[in-house]
């Protein structure tokens, strides 16, 4: 998280830069959830080529057999890495749109589902940057159940007040000040008072 976006959760100035002394700037959860992925996908992967090598130390008998292990091992390392970056590109993309969408909709995994995901494009940092809002338009449209409906906010009161709601002064509140003022208003009409 960064200053703004503290201050625009409704920190003050001061409360946002005390925040970021403490914890510094914030990865987003998104973020980490992808690093942590790519290092375990990147130490399995690893762990198979140490496998591979220490299974090719006693095949390394003749050269012809060694040259055609060789090359399998390479082709193998090239389809794996292949298999990796595609993952990698889905886990950004998936945690991107899913953060994007986060408290915008019902349930993201559905509609993640009903989103062409090679329409979106992602910038540098990871963010959607494109693609994405065109297809929410067209959903909201069709299928606006999946979405959060959008409230106006309120302005926060202290508990237990209630705002007046539009009664002017000459009205009555409780029933006891109706039942005075009825009274008061054909007192007046029907009788002369000496103080009329």
């Amino acid at each position: 998280m960064k200053k703004e976006d503290l201050i625009a959760l409704g920190l003050s100035e001061e409360q946002a830069q005390q925040v970021l002394d403490g914890f510094g700037t914030m990865v987003p959860k998104s973020r980490l959830d992808d690093k942590i992925k790519e290092l375990k996908t990147a130490n399995d992967t690893i762990a198979k080529y140490e496998t591979d090598l220490e299974e090719l130390k006693p095949k390394a008998a003749g050269n012809e057999k060694l040259l055609e292990q060789i090359q399998k091992l390479q082709d193998d390392n090239k389809t794996a890495k292949e298999q990796h970056d595609a993952e990698l590109a889905e886990t950004r993309l998936s945690s991107a749109m899913k953060l994007a969408l986060s408290g915008k909709v019902q349930d993201i995994d559905i509609v993640l589902g009903q989103l062409d995901k090679t329409k979106i494009e992602l910038d540098e940092q990871g963010n959607v940057k494109g693609g994405l809002d065109d297809q929410l338009t067209t959903l909201k449209e069709s299928k606006s159940f999946l979405f959060v409906p959008e409230t106006e906010e309120k302005p926060l009161l202290p508990k237990g007040t209630k705002p007046g709601e539009g009664r002017s002064i000459d009205e009555p509140t409780s029933i006891g000040a109706q039942f005075a003022q009825q009274a008061n208003e054909q007192s007046k009409s029907t009788e002369k008072t000496p103080w009329d």
